[in-house]
């Protein structure tokens, strides 16, 4: 079975490969001086919309308003541009909600700039990663979990038994496992989905998989594209590493919340971080009156160390402060990143989902798999693969984690003393390429529907934004409901995902893949963890796998709809 996994596919400024070959571009490069806000009022502002129980809940800013407020000053703003003028720099601008100042310029002049501001982004080109694996479906699969099962030869770990990995499950199938309701359909609601390369024939893609999978048939003005612009010198971003990125983000918006409206934004630039930072301030801007939409899907993680922080943090706390919640993927490898760490984002961790003939749950335990190859007759371990999560070295401890995250969790070292700071993830959803989901996409040039399994905490993430539109249904908009998460925590509203106790029967410990003519067979132990690697774990309760655990369908609506928006 063929297994693709796309990580840092974006291509910078220098050169483009298109076709196989190199392309030189222009030596122009665009970037954004980050302004820098009130982050200690918003901050404080922010947290109190988003708590139950506080005067200001739910008394969200407008866009205007959070400009006038807590924006950058324009004078901040005229100082940089005179900076960025100074050093030969063009076509200079201050954004109309003063997040940001845009300037282009000669390569090496860009790379000399002094730090400025909160931060700067446009520098990079190559660093942030789709948090997203796909693989093509084969034969050599199941259309439920147990379907097929697998000798092991020779044993590995004990195993000498595992199932065959799903073919991609249905949307009917992730539906029942995680309790979408008839009666809550995201009817009213808008989902963001952020992205950095179109889809291709978006709405006729939607409209194909609805019909496959029984679904309604999206609407004309279900679906809406909104295109950024900038260019990548005199060549544009190739779509075909991500020839089913955005699809599978809509299509997993689509599986959970058929009613709800979908807005996709698509950064523009040759800078992917830019384009895709861009594209979610793009949604905080909306029309200056309210942003473009409540709920924000973000299938992409950026590395640590790649972008300042307080970048992503000023977005975030906008975001909070607007009412507007951000869920993030948690990523495809273990640790954290700079988009999941903050803590005014909602991070969206990964499981490993086992589904019987009727949907109903096998197992449901943390992504966080060994893998294994054939070598000289015996297996051979070549590493995890896992959803992010972990402690940050940067962001406190957030009030609403208190007396939720164990001390074993939040507590870390730096510099020499101890300090209990923020944990990832909050939430999560199926991430497993070997429970993924059955996802398409349209080819732009045969033009005909393409089905492959997709996964990676990039459909987790649009996962649960789908079942948040379905309980934000009728109700005001919920904003950032971490503190709603972690109030509903050790209620039905959630199930905990917990570690494979060891009787679990050998075939649901691990997937076998076997040889298709172009990769050797694997094996994926669930489970795994490694301490050498990561100090990720699944455990009872709260875990830095899976957070405080997966949406337990009408318990969760209603708990959120109760708890977040009670009139």
């Amino acid at each position: 079975m063929v297994v693709l996994r796309t990580v840092g596919a974006m291509v910078g400024c220098a050169a483009l490969v298109a076709g196989g070959t190199a392309v030189e571009t222009s030596p122009q490069q665009t970037i954004q001086v980050w302004l820098t806000p009130d982050l200690a009022g918003a901050e404080r502002f922010a947290a109190a919309v988003s708590t139950p129980g506080s005067s200001l809940y739910h008394h969200y800013l407008s866009p205007d308003e959070y400009t006038a407020r807590f924006g950058p000053s324009a004078a901040e703003a005229a100082t940089v541009v005179d900076q960025l003028k100074a050093r030969g720099l063009t076509d200079v601008k201050v954004s109309s909600d003063r997040s940001y100042v845009s300037a282009s310029g000669p390569s090496a002049t860009v790379r000399s700039l002094p730090a400025m501001a909160l931060g700067m982004t446009g520098l990079g080109g190559t660093s942030s990663a789709s948090a997203r694996t796909a693989r093509a479906a084969k034969p050599t699969c199941s259309q439920y979990w147990g379907q097929h099962v697998q000798t092991v030869k020779p044993a590995y770990r004990g195993l000498t038994k595992a199932s065959l990995p799903i073919c991609g499950y249905s949307a009917g199938q992730l539906r029942t496992a995680y309790g979408a309701s008839r009666a809550f359909t995201g009817k009213g609601q808008t989902v963001a989905l952020t992205e950095s390369l179109a889809p291709t024939e978006m709405l006729q893609t939607l409209r194909e998989y609805a019909r496959r999978n029984h679904l309604p048939a999206p609407k004309a003005d279900q679906y809406k594209e909104i295109h950024l612009g900038g260019s990548c010198g005199q060549a544009s971003r190739s779509a075909a590493p991500y020839n089913d990125e955005a699809e599978m983000d809509s299509e997993a918006v689509y599986a959970m919340a058929p009613d709800a409206k979908q807005l996709m934004v698509v950064g523009g630039g040759c800078d992917e971080d830019q384009a895709l930072l861009n594209a979610v301030a793009a949604v905080l801007k909306g029309d200056g009156h309210r942003p473009s939409a409540s709920i924000v899907s973000n299938s992409w993680q950026i590395p640590i160390g790649d972008v300042p922080p307080k970048t992503v943090h000023a977005l975030a706390v906008r975001a909070a402060a607007e009412g507007v919640g951000l869920y993030f993927s948690s990523g495809d490898t273990t640790g954290l990143t700079t988009t999941a760490s903050d803590p005014f984002v909602t991070a969206v961790g990964g499981t490993t989902l086992g589904l019987d003939a009727r949907a109903k749950r096998v197992f449901e335990t943390g992504w966080s798999n060994e893998t294994a190859i054939p070598d000289s007759g015996k297996w051979s371990g070549v590493g995890l693969t896992s959803g992010g999560g972990g402690t940050s070295l940067v962001w406190a401890q957030p009030a609403y984690q208190k007396g939720v995250v164990p001390a074993s969790m939040s507590h870390v070292r730096i510099g020499g003393r101890t300090v209990v700071n923020r944990t990832v993830p909050d939430i999560s959803a199926v991430g497993d390429i070997d429970t993924g989901m059955l996802t398409g996409y349209t080819d732009s040039d045969s033009k005909r529907y393409v089905t492959q399994v997709n996964a990676g905490t990039s459909l987790s993430a649009p996962l649960v934004a789908g079942l948040v539109a379905d309980a934000q249904q009728g109700r005001h908009a919920f904003g950032f409901i971490n503190p709603l998460i972690y109030r509903l925590h050790g209620t039905p509203a959630f199930r905990d995902v917990l570690p494979l106790p060891a009787t679990t029967p050998q075939q649901n410990r691990a997937a076998f893949t076997p040889a298709d003519g172009t990769d050797s067979a694997s094996l994926d132990v669930f489970d795994s963890h490694d301490r050498a690697e990561t100090d990720q774990v699944t455990v009872k309760g709260y875990d830095t796998v899976t957070g405080v655990g997966t949406p337990n369908g009408l318990p969760f609506i209603l708990g959120l709809r109760l708890t977040g928006n009670p009139g």
